[in-house]
C-alpha cells in the first residue's frame, strides 16, 4: 500500500473507501453490444447501479433490429431511470449520414452519442458493462474528485486474475510507448499521459460542461483520445485518478479481427493525434527503436513482479507481443474524430428522438 501523488491528483483506497458523492446529479453511461445482453457481468453492473441510484443511466447500445426487442425488454426490468440509446438504429444512422458524420462504428461513437444525451446532467460517468468485479463504490469514487474541484477523473486498477498479469495492451504497448516518448521529448502532454497509472482504463467521469466539449475517437482509441481531450480541457490541475482496486473483465486475443494487434493501431493513432494537437511530432523510426528498449525493460520488470507474487509470466510471449505492437508506431491515420457536441451539426435531442422512434417501431 502506498500514498504517492502523481502530477494529477491521485486518490487511493486505503481499505474499502466509500466516499460521499453526488450520484443524484450524475448520469451513468454504459456502452453495450449485443454480446453483453443478459450476460452475468452486465446483469451485475445494472443490478449494482440499482443500489447506487444515480440520476439516470444511459445504455449506449450497438445491436441489430432483430435483437433490439429482447435487449430493451431485459434492460427495462431494472429499477432505474434508464434510457436505451440505440446507436445503430437505422434512423440514427440516417441522421448521422445526413450530417456528414458517417464513418466507422465502434465503442467511441457509441459513447459520444451517449455523452450528448447525458451532458444535461451536472456530472457524467462512463464505464464498461463487462467488469465482473464491479461494485457500488465505483460511481461514487469516480464522482468524488468532480465534487471537489476537478473536471475529469479516471479509474486505475490492477489487472490480475487466473494467476497471471493481464492488461497487456497497457503494459506492453501504451506504457513503454509513453516512456519512449518521455525519453525523446520534453513536452507537457507526454508528462500528462505518463501521470495516469492505467491510461487505457475505460472508467472515467467528467462534468457536463466537459462532456459537451470533448471530441471523441470512433472506436478503440476512445480512452487515450479522451486523455488527450482532458489535457486540453482540464489539464494537470483539474484532473484526477481514482483507485478502483482489482479489475476483471473480458480478455481479447492478440491476433485476429478486433484482437489486441488491431486495437493497438487505433490506440497508437489516437495517441499520436493528441500529440500532434499539442505540437509534438515524433521521429517514428527513432521512437520505435526506443519503444523496443523500454518494452524490453518493462517485460523484465513485470517478470520479477510476477515471480514475487507467484504468478505465471511468459517473457517470450510478451516479447512477441511487443513486436506486434511495434508495427503500430507510425503517423496517425486520417482525423475522423467526432466533434464536440457544442460544435456538432446535430443535437443530442435529435439523436434521442430518432432512437426512441426506432425502438418503438422495432418493439411493436
Amino acid at each position: 500500500m502506498e500514498y504517492v501523488q502523481e502530477r494529477v491528483t491521485t486518490l487511493h483506497d486505503f481499505g474499502d473507501a466509500a466516499p460521499t458523492a453526488p450520484t443524484d446529479r450524475a448520469t451513468v453511461v454504459v456502452p453495450m453490444t449485443e454480446r453483453d445482453h443478459a450476460s452475468l457481468a452486465a446483469e451485475r453492473v445494472l443490478a449494482t447501479l440499482e443500489r447506487v441510484d444515480p440520476e439516470r443511466v444511459v445504455v449506449a447500445l450497438r445491436a441489430t433490429p432483430a435483437e433490439i426487442d429482447d435487449v430493451v425488454s431485459w434492460v427495462s426490468g431494472f429499477d432505474l431511470d434508464i434510457e436505451v440509446l440505440w446507436c445503430t438504429a437505422p434512423r440514427v444512422e440516417a441522421l448521422l449520414d445526413d450530417a456528414g458524420l458517417d464513418g466507422d462504428v465502434g465503442k467511441g461513437r457509441d459513447v459520444w452519442l451517449a455523452l450528448g444525451v447525458a451532458a444535461d446532467s451536472q456530472y457524467v460517468v462512463v464505464h464498461d458493462a463487462d467488469a465482473t468485479t464491479y461494485t457500488e463504490a465505483h460511481v461514487p469514487k469516480l464522482l468524488f474528485p468532480l465534487a471537489n474541484g476537478h473536471d475529469f477523473s479516471k479509474g486505475y486498477y490492477a489487472r490480475v486474475e487466473n494467476d497471471r498479469l493481464y492488461g497487456r495492451l497497457f503494459r506492453l504497448f501504451y506504457a513503454p510507448l509513453v516512456r519512449a516518448l518521455d525519453a525523446l521529448h520534453d513536452d507537457a502532454i507526454v508528462d500528462y499521459f505518463d501521470a495516469f497509472r492505467y491510461g487505457l482504463a475505460g472508467e472515467f467521469a467528467v462534468t457536463g460542461d466537459v462532456a459537451r466539449r470533448l471530441r471523441a475517437q470512433r472506436s478503440w482509441g476512445l480512452e487515450v483520445g479522451t486523455l488527450g481531450e482532458a489535457f486540453r480541457l482540464a489539464g494537470f490541475e483539474r484532473s484526477a485518478q481514482v483507485d478502483l482496486g482489482v479489475h476483471e473483465h473480458d480478455h481479447r486475443s492478440v491476433g485476429g479481427p478486433q484482437g489486441l494487434g488491431d486495437m493497438c493501431r487505433e490506440v497508437g493513432s489516437a495517441l499520436f493525434r493528441a500529440l500532434a494537437d499539442a505540437g509534438v511530432e515524433p521521429a517514428y523510426a527513432d521512437l520505435a527503436a526506443e519503444y523496443r528498449t523500454q518494452a524490453d525493460r518493462l517485460v523484465e520488470q513485470y517478470a520479477v513482479d510476477a515471480g514475487f507474487n507467484g504468478l505465471t509470466h511468459d517473457r517470450t510471449a510478451e516479447r512477441q507481443q511487443v513486436e506486434t505492437y511495434a508495427g503500430a508506431i507510425e503517423p496517425p491515420a486520417e482525423d475522423r474524430r467526432l466533434p464536440a457536441w457544442n460544435d456538432a451539426p446535430i443535437s443530442p435531442n435529435a439523436v434521442l428522438e430518432r432512437s426512441r422512434a426506432a425502438i418503438a417501431d422495432a418493439t411493436k
